[in-house]
């Protein structure tokens, strides 16, 4: 049998645990080390665990030399320091979303990665859901044809958090997942963002994102603290078939309708849409199987594997920067009433296409 990697948890708060625990499971995994500043929070993760060491210092932990990898689950404030303090000790890196709090800070540290030439991978949980996979297979294998439009709701009764609006906490799921899904990942070259703060919190508790795709196609995401319903729901349209994953219902997770509209023209010479024909296709319903997993388990297993094989996980740094690259776009277009902002770093240096 292969040799373990062993790795360690920085940061034992809200997602800290999770991580710790599909670490400390899995097959390819050694967990060795629990991280935190606030040693008694530490030792409980730990004992939890299997009563792993515990550190207080993050330094002390790096300077480790069986130490393969950390996975870092703390504000997204702290990644850059945490994520170049690990990349410099030698170690594979593994860090929740957002990749960082900037994209400056996101590049460096995808361009640090690539240097020493270490594993740098973002936490983007919900690409590893087999409803997602299956998303991204659909899409790959041309069942849905060429996109022309997603729509993405995330609304709950959430946390209002004192450090991000409601864009930068909720939205990196639904871009990591469209990032994910699409053959080119997504790479944009504008985004328009409206957002309000009806309870004078200070920052956007209510938050929409229009992003322009390849080929006129588009992508609208919603994102809600205040709805006192939840609903995790995108809709992904395509010339031959239309998606719906609707998460919280886990009867019927996905479902691919053949409908949708055909616009045939009456002549190859006329520019005029409004003398084309327009018909309806009116076709069957179905919905995959899905196999069932853990998706923090699957992540936990790439993450060993893209290190084992040498290559980039699904789910690199450079998918983290794109994400931030439009985070920051949003940002930009909300300080302007809703304009469209550019979106930097379409291609860098860093990014090559998947």
């Amino acid at each position: 049998m292969a040799e373990k990697l062993r790795i360690a948890v920085v940061g034992a708060g809200y997602w800290g645990p999770n991580l710790a625990r599909n670490f400390s499971t899995s097959a390819d995994w050694e967990l060795v080390a629990i991280c935190d500043l606030d040693r008694e929070r530490a030792e409980g993760l730990a004992a939890r665990v299997g009563r792993v060491e515990v550190y207080t210092d993050l330094a002390e932990l790096l300077a480790r030399a069986d130490l393969d990898a950390i996975a870092i689950a703390t504000p997204a404030r702290t990644h850059h320091p945490i994520v170049l303090a690990g990349l410099r000790a030698g170690k594979h890196v593994l860090v929740e979303k957002p990749l960082a709090d900037t994209r400056a800070r996101g590049l460096e540290m995808v361009e640090e990665a690539a240097a020493r030439g270490l594993v740098l991978m973002a936490d983007h949980t919900y690409c590893y859901t087999p409803a997602v996979l299956k998303i991204r297979e659909l899409i790959a294998d041309g069942q849905l044809g060429d996109i022309l439009f997603i729509d993405s709701v995330r609304i709950n009764l959430g946390l209002i958090q004192p450090d991000v609006d409601v864009l930068w906490d909720l939205a990196p799921h639904d871009l990591s997942i469209i990032d994910f899904v699409l053959p080119d990942g997504l790479r944009p070259k504008s985004v328009s963002a409206h957002g309000a703060d009806p309870l004078g919190a200070g920052r956007a508790c209510v938050g929409y994102l229009t992003i322009p795709l390849d080929k006129g196609a588009i992508a609208h995401v919603h994102v809600n603290w205040l709805s006192p319903t939840k609903i995790r729901r995108m809709v992904i349209g395509g010339t031959e078939r239309t998606l719906v994953w609707d998460d919280l219902n886990p009867q019927q997770r996905l479902s691919v309708y053949d409908r949708g509209v055909d616009l045939a023209q009456q002549s190859v010479d006329t520019v005029d849409r409004r003398s084309s024909t327009i018909s309806y296709r009116l076709g069957d319903t179905w919905s995959p199987a899905l196999p069932e997993h853990e998706a923090l388990g699957a992540m936990a297993a790439e993450f060993a594997a893209s290190i084992t094989d040498g290559r980039a996980p699904r789910t690199d740094g450079r998918a983290g920067l794109r994400v931030l690259s439009v985070l920051e776009a949003a940002t930009r277009s909300l300080e302007d009433s809703g304009n469209a902002a550019s979106v930097e770093g379409a291609a860098t240096r860093a990014e090559v296409v998947r």
